[in-house]
């Protein structure tokens, strides 16, 4: 009984800051501050930190995977929280259309990257071989004509016009999980009923937008790379904005899977006060 009123409590809690007119409207505003002022941190933390290390096991086991950890768990919350609601398969697979199409765009972003890559790049040998040495020594010139791929096969360097594919990862993950996490506190004020198991998908993506934050901050204090990463975070912004600003809210329809919690915030009849939340669910929204 204490865990679950445990549970209660910080869900209750972590639902209605999610679910606030102030997150809803000012977290890219956050992460657009994190992304500006996040690279001034290098300047205190300690580059013999655990976390200065591209081996850490944070970034091994979750950042390489950061997009199908985010469609794990914002999946199956979306997907409890819909057909919990509504019994209806159709319209739970209408929500979790949100998320491939997210992930399509962000597969076609990163091809784009990788072509830009490609296209701006050169192919350079270290002068006295051996890849690892070409901090310390002057580069070569290999030839023109070289793919990246040709490139890095063959163990040189390949430099070219880079934008950060993990910040743009990071930030679009961050901005879809508050923005499918944000209805749950609309529906319990609504008075919607939720059992552990919804509690708990709900808290996992609570603590897995609280990891993409903390990774992100990691990012931009261990290795500043202030251009590129600035450019991926604006990425991730504009795939936000064009997709949870622009086309869902368009409404559902064949082509358009509609904004998170269309269809599944119901008022109960006679309640004013439900009607109210309701309506500035909708205005938020």
């Amino acid at each position: 009984m204490f865990l679950h009123r445990l549970l209660v409590v910080l869900t209750d809690l972590a639902a209605h800051l999610l679910g606030s007119a102030v997150v809803r409207r000012h977290f890219h505003l956050l992460l657009s501050a994190l992304l500006m002022l996040g690279p001034a941190l290098s300047f205190w933390v300690s580059q013999h930190s655990i976390f200065a290390r591209r081996s850490h096991f944070l970034y091994r086991l979750f950042l390489r995977s950061g997009w199908g950890w985010t469609c794990t768990f914002v999946g199956s919350f979306v997907f409890l929280l819909s057909f919990s609601i509504r019994r209806s398969l159709a319209l739970s697979v209408r929500h979790l259309s949100r998320l491939g199409a997210t992930g399509a765009l962000w597969l076609c972003f990163c091809k784009l990257l990788d072509l830009l890559e490609n296209a701006t790049g050169s192919c350079f040998q270290p002068l006295l071989g051996g890849a690892e040495l070409a901090e310390e020594q002057p580069l070569l010139v290999l030839r023109e004509g070289v793919s990246k791929n040709e490139c890095v096969q063959a163990g040189m360097l390949w430099s070219g016009y880079q934008v950060s594919e993990e910040v743009f990862l990071l930030c679009l993950c961050c901005l879809l999980l508050a923005e499918e996490t944000a209805v749950f506190g609309p529906y319990l004020s609504l008075g919607g009923s939720s059992g552990a198991p919804l509690r708990i998908l709900f808290l996992l993506c609570v603590l897995l937008l609280s990891l993409w934050i903390f990774l992100l901050l990691c990012l931009l204090a261990y290795f500043p790379q202030f251009p590129t990463q600035l450019l991926g975070g604006a990425l991730g912004c504009l795939s936000w904005r064009l997709l949870y600003q622009g086309w869902y809210r368009l409404g559902p329809s064949w082509f358009c899977p509609g904004r998170p919690g269309l269809g599944l915030l119901n008022t109960r009849s006679g309640s004013r006060e439900a009607e109210k939340v309701k309506a500035a669910v909708d205005h938020i929204q």
